[in-house]
C-alpha cells in the first residue's frame, strides 16, 4: 500500500517534466519507484518475513512488466512464488505463504479490478458506487478462497471476517496509513491517526467477542484437507458458474464426514483413547470414549506468556473436534496441574469439574452462564460409566480431606483408573492416571485394593500407567508397580527440567521390570487406543526377554520432520 502511494505520487510529479519522461517513461518510473518505496518502508518496519515476501512479489511483477511482453497472470504469479521459495525454502511451511499467494492468485485470475471511469464520464456517486462494488467483490472472493485454508492451518473459521475486512481495509488504506505517513511532516496528524486506530480496534474487538464470531473445525488428514482447498478453489475460478458448483458437494459434505475420517479417530463403543499431551513440566491427559471426553489436569501456567491450557490443551481439543468436556478432573492444586485449567474452562464448555481443590480456590469460583461451575469432590469409590467404559476414582479418601492442613498437596492428588471392555483374545485394556501421589499414597491405594477382596491385579492392573509425580524418586515404589504391572509407562516431564525428573533410579526400576516407557520430551504427545491392547497371553508373541512390549505411539515418530 505504501509502495502504491509512493509510486503514484512520484509518477504524477514525473509527468510534469517532458525532459524526464523522454529520458525514462513514467510507467517504468512508477513500477521501479513502487518497489523501491515498498522496500524502504519494509526496512524501516523491521524487514519481517511477510514484508520480504511482498517486496519480492512486487519486484518480480515489475520486472516482467518492464520487459514489455504481455505476460498472462499464471506465469507472473508462479515466478513470484518460485523466487520467494528460492529466497526462503522454509516459506513453504508457513501459513502466510499459502494465504498470501492463494489470495493474490484468486484476485489475479478473477479480474476483480474494474475498469476505471474517467472523471468526466460519471458523477462522484457513480465512481464511489463502483469502488464499493469492487471492494465487496474482492473481499467476497478472498474470503471464499481463504476460509478453507484457515480451517486447515488454524482449525478455525471466522464468521465475521468478511464484514470486519469491509470496515478495516478502507479505514486503514484511505485514512490511517496516509495520516500516519503525513505525521512525519505534521506530527498533529499522528493524534488523529491514533484516535482512528483506537476506535477501529474497539469495533473489531466488539465483533470478535460475539459468541458466533468464529467456529472451530477438527483437523483433517492431508488428503481431505487438499480436497477441501481444491473444492473452494473451484468456486472462485473464472469459469461459468455451473462449472464452479462442481466443488460445492465436497464443502457441503464436510460437516457430515464420519469421525473415523478425522486425524485421530474417536474410539468405538466400549473402548477409549488416550492422548497424553506434551505440556512441558506438568500433566494433561485427554481420555475419550465414543461420545464423551474427559481431561485429567490442564498443564502448567508460568506467568502470562506460558499457559499450557491456552497453548496446548485447547488447540488439541479443537484439532480433535472435541467441542465440550463432560468432565475436567484437576488432581490437585499444584500449578503444573491446575495452571492451564482456567483457559480450558474459558474456551471449552465444561459440564463438571471434579477435583481435590479447596472451596476458596479461584477455579472453584469460575462463573459459567451466570452460575458457578458445577463441582464434585474427587473421592475414592466414585464410579461412573460412559459408552461401556468404566471410570473409577481410587484416591483420596473422604477422611483425607478432614486433615488437609496436615497433608501435602500431592497427598490429595486424585487417582483415576479407566477400563475398557475386553475384546476377543485381548486383555481388558486400562489406564491409570496417578497424578502426583507419592510413597505413602501408593501404599494406601495398594492396601485398599487388597482389602477389597478383588486383589491388586484386578483393581489396579493397568495396561498404561501415567507415571506418578513425573517419575520422582518419591514415587513408583516396588509395591505399587507390582500391583499395577503396566505394559507401558508414560512420563510427562519438561525437557531439562530443574527437578531432575524422571529420577534415574525410577527409570531403572521400570526397565528392570521390563516396562516399556516413553517421555514427552522425546515422544511428544502419546496416543493410544484401548482397542489396540496386547493379546491376553503375551507369551504367544515369543518376544526376546530383553525386548519390551510397546503399546501406543508417539506423535513425533508418527509425524516426523525431514530434519529428524
Amino acid at each position: 500500500m505504501v509502495g502504491w502511494m509512493g509510486s503514484m505520487l512520484l509518477a504524477r510529479l514525473w509527468r510534469r517534466s517532458p525532459w524526464l519522461m523522454h529520458r525514462w517513461p513514467a510507467p517504468v518510473v512508477q513500477l521501479v519507484s513502487g518497489v523501491l518505496v515498498a522496500a524502504a518502508y519494509s526496512l524501516l518496519a523491521g524487514w519481517g518475513v511477510p514484508a520480504q515476501r511482498t517486496v519480492c512479489m512486487m519486484a518480480v511483477w515489475a520486472l516482467l512488466r518492464i520487459g514489455g511482453r504481455p505476460w498472462p497472470w499464471p506465469p507472473v504469479w508462479l515466478a513470484a512464488a518460485v523466487v520467494v521459495t528460492v529466497m526462503d525454502p522454509w516459506a513453504l511451511c508457513q501459513a502466510g505463504f499459502w494465504l498470501s499467494f492463494v489470495a493474490v492468485g484468486v484476485l489475479m485470475s478473477s479480474g476483480t479490478v474494474l475498469e476505471p471511469t474517467m472523471p468526466g464520464e460519471a458523477s462522484w456517486r457513480a465512481r464511489a458506487s463502483s469502488m464499493v462494488q469492487s471492494l465487496v467483490h474482492t473481499q467476497w472472493l478472498t474470503t471464499l478462497s481463504l476460509t478453507p485454508l484457515a480451517a486447515v492451518f488454524f482449525q478455525q473459521v471466522s464468521v465475521v471476517g468478511f464484514a470486519a475486512n469491509l470496515l478495516a481495509i478502507p479505514v486503514f488504506t484511505v485514512l490511517i496509513t496516509p495520516l500516519a505517513l503525513g505525521g512525519v511532516a505534521w506530527p498533529a496528524l499522528w493524534s488523529v491517526a491514533a484516535w482512528l486506530v483506537s476506535m477501529t480496534v474497539k469495533v473489531l474487538a466488539w465483533m470478535a467477542h460475539w459468541s458466533w464470531a468464529a467456529t472451530h473445525v477438527p483437523m483433517l488428514p492431508m488428503g481431505l484437507s487438499a480436497l477441501v482447498v481444491l473444492a473452494a478453489g473451484a468456486l472462485v475460478l473464472p469459469v461459468p458458474w455451473r462449472w464452479r458448483l462442481a466443488g460445492l458437494p465436497a464443502l457441503l459434505l464436510l460437516p457430515f464426514l464420519p469421525g473415523q475420517w478425522s486425524l485421530v479417530p474417536p474410539p468405538l463403543p466400549g473402548q477409549f483413547s488416550v492422548v497424553a499431551a506434551d505440556v512441558g513440566q506438568g500433566t494433561s491427559v485427554l481420555v475419550r470414549t465414543a461420545r464423551h471426553a474427559l481431561v485429567f489436569d490442564a498443564g502448567p501456567k508460568v506467568g502470562d506468556q506460558s499457559d499450557a491450557g491456552q497453548r496446548v490443551v485447547v488447540p488439541l481439543l479443537v484439532a480433535l473436534g472435541v467441542t465440550q468436556l463432560d468432565e475436567l478432573i484437576i488432581s490437585h492444586r499444584d500449578a503444573d496441574h491446575v495452571g492451564g485449567a482456567a483457559s480450558v474452562v474459558r474456551e471449552v464448555p465444561v459440564m463438571l469439574l471434579r477435583s481435590s481443590l479447596e472451596d476458596e480456590h479461584p477455579l472453584r469460583q469460575t462463573m459459567v452462564d451466570g452460575q458457578l461451575l458445577r463441582h464434585r469432590r474427587c473421592e475414592a469409590g466414585q464410579h461412573w460409566q460412559w459408552d461401556g467404559v468404566d471410570f473409577t476414582v481410587l484416591h483420596p479418601r473422604a477422611e483425607d480431606y478432614e486433615r488437609r492442613v496436615d497433608l501435602s498437596t500431592n497427598a490429595l492428588s486424585c487417582v483415576v483408573r479407566v477400563q475398557a471392555k475386553a475384546l476377543p483374545g485381548r486383555e481388558a485394556a486400562s489406564v491409570l492416571l496417578a497424578g502426583d501421589i507419592e510413597t505413602q499414597e501408593e501404599a494406601d491405594v495398594v492396601a485398599r485394593a487388597r482389602a477389597s477382596g478383588e486383589g491388586p491385579a484386578a483393581s489396579l492392573r493397568s495396561t498404561v500407567l501415567v507415571v506418578p509425580h513425573h517419575g520422582s524418586s518419591t514415587s513408583s515404589t516396588e509395591v505399587f508397580l507390582e500391583a499395577v504391572r503396566p505394559t507401558q509407562a508414560v512420563i510427562q516431564v519438561g525437557r531439562r527440567n530443574g527437578y531432575g525428573h524422571p529420577s534415574p533410579e525410577i527409570v531403572a526400576r521400570y526397565d528392570e521390570r521390563g516396562v516399556s516407557r516413553v517421555a514427552t520430551p522425546a515422544c511428544g504427545a502419546f496416543l493410544w487406543n484401548s482397542g489396540d491392547a496386547p493379546l491376553a497371553q503375551p507369551q504367544a508373541l515369543k518376544l526376546d526377554p530383553a525386548q519390551h512390549l510397546h503399546v501406543g505411539e508417539c506423535w513425533r515418530q508418527r509425524t516426523r520432520h525431514y530434519w529428524d
